[in-house]
This record gives structure tokens, C-alpha cells and sequence, in this order.
């Protein structure tokens, strides 16, 4: 039986509520399971059991779902997680597009909607293009507004706390208003956050990628900006003004000292290793290529260096002096933060694969004192908005999974 923590009431009540969260658990992370087989793994009685799931199925959130067949002895009902028991939302917000999606409480994507981003196609205001994209999911889905408990959006930059406005994302249109918060809240039914959309990799990443399991790690994300997440003791770190991790505007050597970065929206580390960066070093070692759009160009300049390096000393060159470039910026984010873990994200780095991963390995090794473990990331479909799922499901769980109220 799962026991309580210190200061933690004994009563029954909690007692019972700790055991419907555990049995929940398991159930997201096995899926169907037998009363017997949740017993053994949560350490209950039979009766116990019996009690815990005639109790979740009345509350709604277990189901009934078959039973075992093909094994020795009588068969056995099963159950599962009732998938309809709460739906959470995500949106990403980027400079072209609004992507939202709709998840069921256990994380499978149910609903998706994208449109253009205002300024770019198309005359909505912001709150207009969040209600229409969370409209067009919540349809696709088969629900209603009504049904989602909980919305996480994700946009570049961060909402100062201070002020309730967008900082460091110069480049989203319409999403810079002091009163945009309030706006959102004024028409959305369900409770929101917002959080920055590097932070929601990392937290796709550590949910279910490359940095399960890890309580220290930087994650460097790398499609039009350069942008970081950290995190410590399994936290997000911020910042106070939600800036942490806005290493484009980072000074390094290798490139002349940037003034005023938020006006010119870049910065040094995003002038040396930003992807605009690829396609120079590209055409300076004579490999032919189009300057723009950066990120395609960029992605599919690394990808063929990935997959050639071995045959045309230039690309074994152009992935040399790229992973220079990136590990210079994260020598100074290691030595500051001395992470366990690094995590390489963003279409334009994934590409660059082992071979880019391995040159920025070796690189850091000679700049940095300590040796944090690099890894490429994982989630390689939509990171920004599976990790805004992840993070309203998070709390939506939280919420709807407990039973002691």
C-alpha cells in the first residue's frame, strides 16, 4: 500500500486518494491492466483493489475495457484510464503559423488546427486567431470548449510576470499588447498559461525524449533563433523577467560585440551560429547554395553534410566549423550551470545528426572544465506543442485525478 510522507494525514481518505493516484499512474504507463496485476503492482489486497476500481469506475475514471484471453486459467476483466474523463489543449504560436491541438487525459491527440499567423495572410486579431485555432481543434475532436480543462500556449519569448508582456520575440506579430493576457482571459473558459516555446521542448523532451529521467539539463534549440531551456533540480528556470535561456543574445568570441539586442534581435552567439550562419560557411568553402529561407537551406545543408562527410572533405569541414561555433556558446552556458545533460534540438541541429553531434562533443570537451553528456533530441513531431499538451496535462491529471476532495 502506498504509505504517507511526513506531515502527510494519515487519514483514510488520503490513504485512499494516494492509492487511486498510483493506480491511475499505472494505468497511463501500462495501459489495461487487471485487478490482480494492479494489486501486485501497487502492493494492495485483492479486496482493496476491487474497492480502489469499483471506485474510480464510479467517479468516472476508469473503464471496463475486455478482459485477458489467451493465457492459462479464467479470464479476467480489464481496465484502462477512461480517455474522456478530461481533455487538455495546447497552442503554438509562431511567427507564421498558430498550430493548436486537443489531447485526451491520457495524451493521445484527439483534435489539430492550424491557420496563418496575423500579419501573415490573414487580418485576425491575436485573441480572435487563439480562439479560432482552439475552436478548429476542439471541433476536429468532437468536443466543446466546454470540455477542455486546461490550455498551455506556447509562444518565442516570455510574458514578463511584471508586466504581462511579450519580451524577447520582437518578430510575433499583434502579440505585444499589455492587455493581451486579460483579453484571452476575458474569452477563454477554461484556466490558460503561457510559457516559452523552448521551455515546452525541454518539457516534451524530459516527459518523453531524450532527457527522461534527468534533473539537470540544458536543451539548445536551433531552427530560427538559437534559444535555451534550463532546467534544475527537474525544474524550469525562467528567470526574473522569463529571459532565462535567451542565449541568441549571448556575447561570444568569433564575432563583433552586438549593442542593443533587442533592438537589432539577435546577438552575438546568433550571429555565429544562428542558422543564417550555415549557408555562409557553406559558400566560403565553395559548396553552392541559396542563402534563404535560412532554415530549410540550413537543415538540408547539414543533412547532406551528415550523410557525405565521409566522401567530400567540404562537408567534413562544413560540420566542423558549425560544431565549433555551437560549442562556444555552450561553453559558457556549462560552465555556468554544469548541467548533467545537453540536449540538441531544433530542426537545423537534428540534422547535422551523430556527426554534428559527435564534432560539438569533442569541441565542448576542449573548451568547457566539465564534460555534461550530449544527446540529440527525440520528439521530432511538433516539440513546442507536444510539450504544451505535456505540461496543461500535467496539471490537468492533478487536478481531475484527485480523490480526496
Amino acid at each position: 500500500m502506498v504509505g504517507t510522507t511526513p506531515g502527510t494525514p494519515g487519514t483514510p481518505r488520503v490513504l485512499r486518494a494516494m492509492n487511486d493516484r498510483a493506480a491511475l499512474d499505472l494505468l497511463l504507463e501500462h495501459g489495461a491492466l487487471s485487478r490482480t496485476r494492479i494489486g501486485k503492482l501497487t502492493g494492495l489486497s485483492k479486496p482493496t483493489a476491487s474497492q480502489l476500481l469499483a471506485r474510480l469506475e464510479a467517479a468516472g475514471l476508469v473503464v471496463a475495457t475486455g478482459t485477458t484471453e489467451g493465457r492459462p486459467g479464467p479470464s479476467a476483466q480489464l481496465y484502462a484510464v477512461n480517455a474522456r474523463a478530461a481533455f487538455a489543449a495546447g497552442i503554438d504560436a509562431s511567427p507564421h503559423r498558430i498550430r493548436a491541438a486537443v489531447a485526451d487525459i491520457t495524451g493521445t491527440i484527439v483534435g489539430e488546427f492550424e491557420l496563418p499567423t496575423p500579419g501573415r495572410g490573414n487580418d485576425g486579431g491575436v485573441v480572435r486567431q487563439v480562439t479560432t485555432a482552439l475552436d478548429g481543434a476542439v471541433k476536429d475532436a468532437g468536443i466543446t470548449r466546454s470540455d477542455v480543462h486546461r490550455l498551455v500556449i506556447g509562444t518565442p519569448g516570455a510574458f514578463d510576470p511584471a508586466t504581462g508582456r511579450l519580451r524577447y520575440a520582437s518578430h510575433l506579430p499583434g502579440w505585444h499588447s499589455p492587455t493581451l493576457l486579460e483579453e484571452l482571459a476575458a474569452v477563454l473558459p477554461m484556466p490558460f498559461e503561457y510559457e516559452n516555446d523552448v521551455n515546452l521542448v525541454a518539457v516534451a523532451e524530459q516527459r518523453l525524449g531524450a532527457a527522461r529521467d534527468h534533473e539537470d539539463f540544458v536543451l539548445l534549440w536551433n531552427e530560427e533563433g538559437l534559444g535555451a531551456a534550463l532546467v534544475l533540480g527537474g525544474r524550469l528556470h525562467r528567470g526574473f523577467t522569463g529571459g532565462a535561456g535567451e542565449v541568441g543574445f549571448l556575447p561570444v568570441p568569433g564575432t563583433p560585440l552586438v549593442r542593443q539586442v533587442t533592438k537589432a534581435n539577435s546577438g552575438g552567439f546568433q550571429e555565429l551560429a544562428g542558422v543564417q550562419s550555415v549557408p555562409r560557411i557553406a559558400k566560403s568553402l565553395g559548396i553552392e547554395t541559396a542563402e534563404q529561407p535560412y532554415v530549410s537551406t540550413a537543415a538540408r545543408l547539414l543533412g547532406h553534410a551528415a550523410a557525405h562527410h565521409g566522401d567530400d572533405p567540404r562537408y567534413a569541414e562544413l560540420l566542423d566549423r558549425y560544431a565549433e561555433r555551437l560549442a562556444t556558446g555552450l561553453a559558457s552556458l556549462v560552465a555556468v550551470l554544469d548541467p548533467e545533460l545537453v540536449v540538441l534540438s531544433g530542426d537545423v541541429t537534428v540534422a547535422g545528426g551523430e556527426p554534428l553531434r559527435e564534432r560539438v562533443q569533442s569541441e565542448l570537451a576542449e573548451l568547457a572544465a566539465s564534460r555534461p553528456r550530449l544527446v540529440l533530441g527525440r520528439v521530432d513531431r511538433d516539440p513546442v506543442l507536444r510539450g504544451a499538451l505535456e505540461s496543461a496535462l500535467a496539471t490537468t491529471r492533478d487536478e481531475v485525478f484527485d480523490t480526496s476532495r
